[in-house]
């Protein structure tokens, strides 16, 4: 028996348990096929050797011209590219991967709800997308520069490739997660559990908090923790200024008239 009130646009949209699984099924096979048409597409070009040779621009350009990164396992000259080829595709992809998303859930979102969904999916993605960039044209160089400049002139810094790539996989998504600081202070704010105010009350919390997630996910070097700790608190003053705009946009037409009503009366 259904609950809906008479003014509920959802009403009469329930669908059995099996359309559900049928249409969860349907996004994940879209979501594959995306990244399908992304791994060919980079294997075509510029190719795995390609990508590596580009993420590896940053560390090569701090050692010996004739240096070069090095293979220990037997395996990893084969294994490492195809990693690094099928997280640049599901990068590539992020925005397709978010819109399934989207659609899978907007069949159970109000008219409202769906205006600043969408929205907000991409705008996560854009904000990944800049810290990855981050991470690869500013910190990479500043923090190899800084660790390169430890290594004395008796030692031949050459690092393995697999751990080279984990590490600098690492950071892009640790990058990619702390640039999602605004659209979660928006959230918290959107579904009142928290208040703009409190919000700058526990600012200087927040700082702490900051550097103490860049001590952990970062490596011991003070440029890459500084690059992201910093970027999180600007980011975190970014939602700060957005959650009353975002909360006043995606509020339900309903949520006005008490305030229209309180003003008539007055």
């Amino acid at each position: 028996m259904s609950t809906s009130t008479p003014d509920d646009e959802l009403a009469g949209t329930e669908q059995p348990f099996v359309a559900h699984l049928i249409e969860l099924r349907d996004r994940l096979l879209y979501c594959i096929y995306g990244i399908a048409a992304a791994v060919i597409a980079l294997a075509i070009w510029p190719g795995p050797n390609g990508l590596i040779d580009l993420i590896a621009r940053p560390i090569r350009a701090h050692m010996p011209p004739d240096a070069k990164l090095i293979a220990i396992g037997v395996f990893s000259p084969f294994f490492v590219p195809l990693k690094v080829l099928l997280l640049v595709a599901v990068l590539l992809v992020l925005p397709w991967l978010m819109y399934q998303l989207w659609a899978f859930i907007a069949p159970g979102l109000y008219s409202h709800e769906k205006r600043f969904a969408l929205p907000l999916i991409f705008f996560g993605s854009l904000l990944a997308y800049l810290g990855i960039g981050f991470v690869q044209f500013f910190v990479l160089d500043r923090m190899f520069a800084f660790i390169q400049g430890f290594t004395p002139s008796s030692v031949a810094a050459t690092p393995d490739i697999a751990s080279y790539v984990e590490a600098i996989l690492s950071l892009y998504i640790a990058f990619g997660l702390a640039f999602q600081v605004p659209i979660v202070v928006m959230l918290l704010v959107r579904f009142e559990m928290v208040t703009v105010e409190k919000l700058r009350e526990f600012r200087g919390y927040f700082i702490v908090v900051a550097f103490v997630v860049a001590a952990v996910v970062t490596p011991p070097d003070v440029i890459s923790q500084l690059a992201l700790a910093v970027p999180m608190c600007l980011l975190y003053e970014v939602g700060i200024l957005g959650s009353r705009w975002f909360s006043r946009i995606s509020r339900a037409p309903d949520d006005d008239k008490p305030e229209e009503a309180e003003k008539a009366s007055s």
